[in-house]
């Protein structure tokens, strides 16, 4: 395979479906190299923000996603303290039009396969399922990279080499063995179930944010609204293998007890039958994101905490702006590639740092207790919906 405008993703997630994509669209073949034998969901449900979304959409993506992304009507901000509802801010239609896109909620599984529909049309992208990134070598003509399938071994050259292989990332342990994933302390529990199982007051087209002392429970409808994600997050310790693993309800119903949290939370935790809990990883700011034509993105460069619920909506953007900086340089036989991919993270690096700052300092918020909790429920009914909205505006109207 020649490597003249051939770029190699390694990750086959929401960024790396994304990137291939950008990149196809900007007239690249981009081979996508995936160790998973087929794509299967990992997590449950994703927020995408009209910064994200709009990106999607320029993509081609909407339709594939029509009947299982919801826009939520609005965003209930809830208090343990109170017990009920502190403040609503309006999203839904209204919002869609003047942000120029939608504010989704999705099943992450739903998003991957919408990809995936898109990828598998276009003629420029190769998707190697069952197929992982092993090595690579730097030469005059680009790179070579290897990668593995069973017991066979594929060298093949390529303009660039885009790490989208998420927290864990091989291409990033390659490039800079020194970064390593740092253990927040916080457990998030994740669990879905259908709809017609609540009430229909907590089932309805809304995003639910209860804040309670050292936890915080979200629950929004995802599957064309048939089902609701639930995400407990809670401190914790994590002393094994990996990232997930199964988890006991019980333990869970226990940390959200009476009389610390009013029965409308638990009554939507006791709903759920399977619960799943994910130790939280992230990256620090400031990392190494290029080395030469190499370059990561998503989680492999900035894993962070959700409580932005910028994860996937980070990976998105990254995946625009790389393909619009390798664009910009992919007339000179790939001479500037490396000078491109360090434009990337230069334009990416502290919107990025933003974000990560203000999901840990969301997460702090959410989680006060006592008299702090008062004040904070206090300070959002002063502030009102409007200006609580306006404060997102850094985010959600970003563009390319």
């Amino acid at each position: 395979m020649a490597a003249s405008r051939t770029v190699f993703i390694a990750g086959a997630g929401i960024g790396g479906l994304t990137a291939s994509l950008a990149l196809a669209a900007k007239g690249f073949r981009v081979v996508i190299l995936e160790k998973a034998e087929r794509l299967e969901e990992v997590g449950a449900g994703l927020q995408l923000s009209p910064n994200a979304s709009r990106i999607l959409v320029d993509l081609d993506v909407r339709d594939a996603l029509a009947g299982r992304a919801v826009t939520p009507e609005a965003i209930s901000l809830m208090s343990a303290r109170s017990g009920g509802e502190v403040i609503r801010l309006p999203l839904g239609e209204a919002a869609t039009a003047a942000a120029g896109a939608p504010y989704w909620v999705v099943h992450r599984v739903d998003l991957q396969a919408a990809l995936q529909a898109k990828v598998r049309e276009h003629h420029d992208i190769e998707l190697r399922l069952g197929c992982q990134f092993e090595d690579l070598a730097t030469h005059a003509k680009g790179l070579t990279v290897v990668s593995r399938a069973a017991m066979s071994r594929q060298q093949d050259l390529a303009l660039a080499l885009i790490g989208a292989d998420g927290i864990w990332s091989s291409v990033r342990q390659h490039l800079f063995p020194h970064l390593q994933p740092q253990f927040s302390g916080l457990i998030a529990w994740r669990g879905t179930l259908e709809a017609t199982q609540l009430p229909r007051e907590y089932a309805s087209r809304r995003v639910q944010l209860w804040m309670g002392p050292n936890a915080h429970l979200v629950a929004y409808p995802i599957a064309g609204a048939r089902q609701i994600n639930m995400v407990a997050v809670v401190p914790g310790t994590w002393n094994r293998p990996g990232w997930s693993a199964p988890a006991d309800g019980n333990e869970l119903k226990n940390i959200f007890g009476s009389p610390t949290w009013p029965g409308p939370a638990r009554m939507m935790i006791g709903a759920v039958d399977g619960w799943k809990k994910f130790a939280l990883f992230t990256l620090p700011e400031g990392n190494e994101w290029t080395k030469g034509a190499i370059a990561l993105l998503g989680d492999a460069a900035h894993a962070m905490l959700p409580f932005a619920a910028q994860g996937a909506g980070m990976a998105i953007e990254d995946a625009a702006v790389l393909a619009k900086c390798l664009s910009e340089a992919a007339g000179d036989n790939g001479a500037g590639i490396p000078a491109a991919l360090q434009r990337y993270a230069q334009a990416r690096r502290a919107r990025v740092a933003r974000v990560q700052r203000t999901a840990r300092r969301n997460g702090m918020i959410y989680h006060l207790a006592g008299p702090m909790a008062l004040a904070r429920d206090l300070a959002i009914k002063a502030m009102g919906a409007k200006q609580i909205l306006a404060r997102q505006d850094w985010i959600y109207q970003w563009r390319v």
